[in-house]
């Protein structure tokens, strides 16, 4: 009896997503050719995966079972296939990437121009997050590579730090904060902060940046939030590199906050041995670390 090792995948994609609809949406195909695919593995393997009368795909007793096996096998056929591309030193055809959307674009985008100057036949996606949702994405998608805030290590990540990047407590010229000196804790909580929300889904990620008050609101990206802040419309952190003609031309102002208004992260560039890189992986690494390495050279510093 032979098995559809693809509807494995379409099982997982099912869970995660929670409906037919949206699994199909993401997997790029008809409804019904989901559906198709799951009720031949059901008549395949004489078992029932999916609860019907549910609201919500949810699997059978018996569809967690066969479905934690089938991502075990998924898993080593990963394996293989990245063990082949090894062996035979060829361009893996497919690089996948996911970046914070605090770090710096030009590096990452001079260093994919760079590759694509070699000609390489490798497909490459890159992905943009927020805050815990890189790290969900890496792991959800099997990416190739993160170039991370933060993130939560364990025994098969491999990180190599990029340079030091420098976040500002700013706001417009005109908001209240602006003019005020030493200003205290419950002072900046009076005011509108605006923060970045966790793409992640599961919201895992807790910033301990934030100021705890009341008044909160939660942007989807930087543009946005920088726009908003140029707006009048609260304070917030913002990485120094994207806001520094507004620091010069006094557009936006940097808040004399006594618990400080700087601060340095160093972010990461991480892969994982569970997925070893091929040669287009290990050329974007080279490249991008050149890239970040030449760009904190000519502006002095990320930060």
């Amino acid at each position: 009896m032979r098995i559809d090792v693809d509807a494995f995948k379409v099982l997982q994609v099912l869970v995660e997503e929670g409906s037919f609809a949206k699994a199909a949406e993401r997997l790029h195909k008809a409804q019904s050719a989901v559906s198709y695919q799951v009720k031949k593995l059901e008549q395949h393997l004489g078992v029932s995966l999916f609860s019907r009368d549910q609201y919500r795909a949810e699997l059978t007793p018996e569809g967690r079972v066969i479905l934690a096996e089938g991502q075990r096998l998924l898993a080593h056929l990963a394996n293989i296939e990245h063990l082949a591309s090894r062996f035979s030193e060829g361009w893996e055809p497919k690089l996948e990437l996911v970046i914070d959307g605090a770090l710096p674009m030009e590096p990452i985008m001079t260093a994919l121009k760079r590759m694509a100057e070699h000609q390489i036949p490798t497909k490459i996606q890159l992905n943009m997050e927020f805050l815990g949702g890189v790290q969900h994405r890496f792991e959800r998608d099997n990416a190739d590579l993160m170039l991370v805030k933060d993130y939560r290590t364990g025994p098969y990540y491999s990180a190599q730090a990029l340079p030091a990047i420098t976040s500002v407590l700013v706001t417009a010229a005109h908001h209240p904060l602006a003019s005020g000196k030493k200003l205290s804790l419950t002072e900046l909580q009076q005011h509108v902060e605006l923060t970045i929300e966790d793409s992640s889904p599961v919201k895992t990620y807790r910033d301990e940046l934030q100021f705890g008050g009341d008044k909160v609101f939660y942007l989807s990206g930087f543009i946005m939030k920088k726009n908003a802040l140029l707006k009048g419309l609260g304070f917030g952190w913002m990485p120094d590199f994207l806001i520094h003609q507004e620091l010069v031309d006094g557009s936006l102002k940097e808040i004399d906050f006594v618990g400080g208004s700087r601060y340095t992260f160093t972010p990461q560039l991480v892969s994982t041995l569970e997925r070893p890189l091929g040669r287009a992986g290990r050329l974007f690494t080279e490249l991008i670390l050149e890239e970040f390495a030449r760009n904190e050279g000519v502006t002095g510093g990320l930060g």
